[in-house]
């Protein structure tokens, strides 16, 4: 890892585990994780325990551990640097659990069920407050101890993500008054978050609305899903003049084909360019723009041990972190090993 004196502190970000990663989360984290190692010591990790609280059935259990390797693959072929960061998996480094629940002894309820995100979850669940698992109310508490237990003062958010971050930084306040300063209070990041429409122009490109764009998706696959991708509604015939400013497939020209947007502009507003046509262009600018990337990828998982590897060693340097914090939030608490 770089630990040259120009680095601006220790950032903290992860990404629940849930398979492999789409052009929302190149252009929304994953290129800025990337930036962020050449100013920042960075640990990043691959949140498994995180996926467990919003489980449904044992069979979601079992595909956890290959999302974790898919997930893994995509970060490091699209440039998170192991050599420059930390890169693990949440759960091999058990101290977290510690603080968790050591957390949740100084942490009100009443914080966690006004969280907003959380009345959201429940809803997507169809659960009540009365049937949901602690494990999602607690949520906040343990993200907070995914920060704090690698001591990190800065984590990476979109302008939309600041509040989340607030109650990490209540319970870190109520900690450090009751017991002293033991951890920084995270500060935001503010970094870019464009909003990636997904293919279906209605909303945010995710998995679990399948209108999406897997980075690791071959050229072919990519053209593919392109071409059911929605276009402007009132362009019904070739020779209909278009709107860009309404089209998901012009917002995703201004990532891939940014050089090309005013002709692109242009010829959809003068029919010019039918979507057929200019679908095409943006899988050729697409797949352009990953085919280093889709290399990459296949080598690394060409080298499954190498990948092990890769985790492993993340996985001893974020311990050795965590186990002095462990040993000093001990001693704060009272409870400490003789």
């Amino acid at each position: 890892m770089n630990m040259t004196s120009k680095l601006k502190g220790r950032i903290f970000s992860g990404m629940r585990p849930s398979g492999r990663l789409h052009l929302g989360n190149l252009l929304g984290a994953l290129q800025n994780w990337v930036a962020l190692q050449d100013d920042y010591e960075c640990v990043y990790s691959i949140v498994d325990i995180h996926a467990l609280t919003t489980l449904t059935d044992g069979h979601e259990a079992a595909e956890i551990a290959d999302s974790v390797n898919e997930i893994a693959l995509d970060w490091l072929a699209g440039g998170v640097d192991p050599n420059h960061s930390i890169i693990f998996v949440q759960s091999h480094v058990p101290e977290v659990l510690t603080l968790h629940t050591l957390l949740s002894m100084v942490t009100p309820l009443g914080w966690l069920l006004r969280v907003p995100t959380f009345k959201d979850r429940v809803r997507q669940m169809d659960e009540t407050e009365e049937s949901v698992s602690y494990g999602l109310v607690g949520y906040p508490v343990l993200q907070t101890a995914d920060i704090i237990l690698y001591k990190a003062d800065t984590v990476p958010v979109g302008s939309d993500q600041v509040a989340h971050l607030e109650i990490a930084r209540e319970i870190v306040r109520r900690f450090n008054n009751m017991f002293g300063p033991t951890f920084p209070e995270p500060q935001a990041k503010l970094t870019p978050t464009p909003l990636v429409m997904g293919l279906d122009g209605q909303s945010k490109m995710s998995k679990s609305m399948d209108n999406h764009i897997e980075l690791a998706a071959t050229a072919e696959e990519t053209a593919a899903r392109l071409r059911t991708a929605f276009t402007d509604p009132k362009r019904l015939r070739r020779n209909d003049p278009g709107r860009p400013e309404v089209c998901n497939i012009y917002s995703l020209h201004k990532f891939f084909n940014a050089e090309d947007v005013q002709e692109i502009y242009d010829g959809c507003t003068s029919a010019a360019t039918g979507c057929v046509d200019c679908k095409a262009h943006l899988a050729d600018g697409i797949n352009n723009a990953l085919e280093s990337f889709r290399d990459r990828r296949q080598e690394l998982a060409a080298r499954p041990e190498r990948l092990k590897e890769i985790l492993a060693d993340g996985a001893k340097k974020a311990s050795a972190i965590a186990k002095e914090t462990i040993l000093e939030v001990r001693e704060r608490l009272g409870i400490s090993i003789s």
